[in-house]
């Protein structure tokens, strides 16, 4: 995890229900793409419920549960950067972010951390202060950027750490690769807030 600079403080007269969809005015376009919305001919990565396309210098990792051996959560390194990214099942009409926003800044609060918002490329995003738990008698931190998109029927969260995180240069890097990434919702029935399965890579796939 990671300080983004040079961004503009939002206008908190101006803020959205809780419910509202956050997302690019352009997302259908210009990524985070849903499934029905990507090129198929690009080779992408598929790990279930996000593909990921290949570009130089990228290295992916699964974060896997201990407990369950269940994948929770795909690793990308990139640029200097780390972008870690989750797909969840989400209402059809009604967002995500803006609720787990708030409840981002709250837990990193109760945890001693600082949490400020800012207008980033996707819209309201968080730039935090995380206490890590360095020795005693240390109040060692790390700088994160969580940003996030409300898509149909999908919402995609990614925390940036490293050059990402507090670069502005490096930032565009990894704002790129998010919005290259590929959400497959799936037909199947899941509560919002549900992760949609991901899983070990087979093979590049349209």
């Amino acid at each position: 995890m990671s300080e983004l600079e040079d961004l503009p403080d939002l206008d908190l007269d101006a803020e959205l229900p809780d419910d509202a969809k956050s997302a690019p005015e352009d997302r259908e376009t210009a990524g985070p793409f849903d499934e029905s919305e990507a090129n198929p001919v690009r080779p992408y990565i598929d790990l279930g419920g996000v593909k990921v396309l290949p570009r130089e210098g990228l290295n992916l990792r699964l974060e896997v549960e201990e407990a369950t051996k269940r994948v929770v959560a795909v690793g990308l390194d990139y640029a200097g950067s780390t972008l870690q990214v989750q797909p969840f099942a989400a209402p059809r009409s009604t967002g995500l972010w803006n609720e787990t926003r708030a409840q981002i800044a709250e837990q990193i609060g109760q945890q001693g951390g600082t949490v400020t918002e800012r207008e980033g490329e996707f819209g309201p995003e968080l730039v935090a202060e995380v206490p890590t738990g360095g020795a005693a008698g240390t109040d060692a931190t790390h700088l994160a950027r969580f940003i996030g998109v409300d898509g149909p029927r999908w919402f995609l969260r990614g925390v940036v750490a490293g050059e990402g995180a507090s670069k502005p240069d490096a930032a565009a890097l990894v704002d790129d690769l998010f919005r290259s990434l590929v959400v497959v919702r799936g037909n199947s029935p899941m509560p919002p807030r549900d992760l949609i399965p991901l899983r070990m890579p087979t093979a590049t796939s349209a």
